[in-house]
């Protein structure tokens, strides 16, 4: 099918033409950057752009910018290099921070998916353990974004170090990092228009910092291991236009209301996660009454839509949302749920297309949509 439609871009969203052929110049070049002659030297200079344009993303400094293999890299970097014997972090967080370490402490959420400030105060005050608190900036699944800000402010009065996976908010929203007052930063290239398999770590400046991979002095001695250049390129670029192209992304929040709407008036009882909170202007977690997930997700990708349930990262399996729980979805209503991302590509037709074809999925499979059988 040549015309499919793709709204799964918290998954991963196209690469940006101008990130692809930074990749393939590098990637036509030779050398290695930490080798001293003119070619190593090259790369060299290949790195440090980006890690210039990396760090403006966030406001940051680029002598801040850690270059890793991935967002989940980038998480599992900090959580176990941060030097705290305590991990706090919220109850939706990636699993990539949740699984990086043992006897993980989970901060509850409200209904609307928004981190309990009060709950984290209690934790952080019946224990004197130096602590890291983990917190996103905006999640993946609902894009309700976290008050991360107010995390910071609880967090240092209690002695904590504060780390943010902002990797699905980088390039949806503004990011200030000096202002949000994290020590830790996780950003990830494929989810603002880079090349998979790159992402990075941005510190503060004195925030302590123990390499995960040893045996070279790359990264300032931060991660050891040839440098990705090709990787850390493309990863420039995108991070250069998705700061340039903030307000275009703030815009697709029309479509996506929109989307809503129209899909609230052709199921009244449809539920939308998260609907009541800010969020990213992306993304909408809809759930169809009684149609499971799965069997929504054969249906939009037979009608050549692709959708997701729930975060891409787990090999292709569809399982329970952790985050639609912590915040009291019931099992069914959470078994229902699909995330519909809209990216940089995304446009008023794909949506149409997409309401159009889930009215037809409702109509069809939903018991909500079927009349009552009136009894003889």
């Amino acid at each position: 099918m040549t015309d499919r439609i793709y709204l799964d871009h918290n998954a991963t969203t196209p690469m940006r033409p101008q990130a692809i052929a930074a990749v393939e110049e590098v990637m036509r070049g030779v050398g290695n950057a930490s080798s001293v002659h003119s070619f190593g030297r090259a790369m060299r200079a290949r790195v440090e752009r980006a890690r210039e344009a990396v760090a403006a993303l966030v406001a940051a400094r680029p002598a801040d910018v850690v270059f890793t293999g991935g967002g989940t890299e980038a998480n599992n970097s900090v959580v176990r290099g941060a030097a705290r014997r305590r991990v706090i972090v919220s109850a939706i967080e990636h699993d990539s921070v949740r699984s990086a370490t043992d006897d993980v402490e989970f901060i509850p959420v409200t209904s609307s998916g928004i981190v309990d400030l009060a709950a984290l105060e209690r934790m952080l005050a019946a224990s004197d353990v130096p602590a890291l608190v983990s917190v996103m900036l905006a999640n993946n699944e609902t894009g309700a974004i976290q008050p991360v800000a107010e995390v910071v402010r609880i967090a240092r009065a209690a002695g904590a170090a504060v780390h943010c996976d902002a990797v699905q908010a980088a390039g949806k929203i503004a990011i200030d990092m000096p202002t949000l007052g994290v020590d830790y930063l996780s950003l990830s290239a494929h989810k603002l228009g880079g090349p998979q398999g790159v992402g990075a770590v941005v510190l503060r400046a004195d925030a302590p910092f123990n390499a995960m991979a040893r045996g070279g002095g790359q990264e300032r001695g931060r991660r050891a291991g040839t440098e990705n250049v090709a990787g850390a390129a493309g990863f420039g670029v995108a991070a250069a236009i998705a700061r340039e192209n903030l307000d275009g992304i703030a815009g697709l929040s029309a479509l996506r209301d929109g989307m809503e709407r129209d899909l609230a008036r052709i199921a009244p009882d449809i539920c939308f996660y998260g609907a009541d909170t800010a969020r990213l202007p992306n993304t909408s977690c809809v759930a169809m009454p009684g149609v499971p997930a799965t069997t929504q997700l054969m249906a939009f990708d037979l009608a050549g839509i692709a959708v997701s349930a729930g975060s891409a990262c787990s090999s292709g399996k569809v399982s329970a949302s952790h985050v639609l729980a912590a915040m009291g979805a019931g099992a069914g209503e959470a078994a229902s749920a699909l995330r519909v991302s809209l990216g940089w590509t995304t446009q008023a037709g794909d949506i149409a297309r997409f309401v159009a074809a889930w009215h037809e999925v409702y109509r069809r499979l939903s018991p909500a949509a079927r009349p009552a059988t009136v009894a003889a």
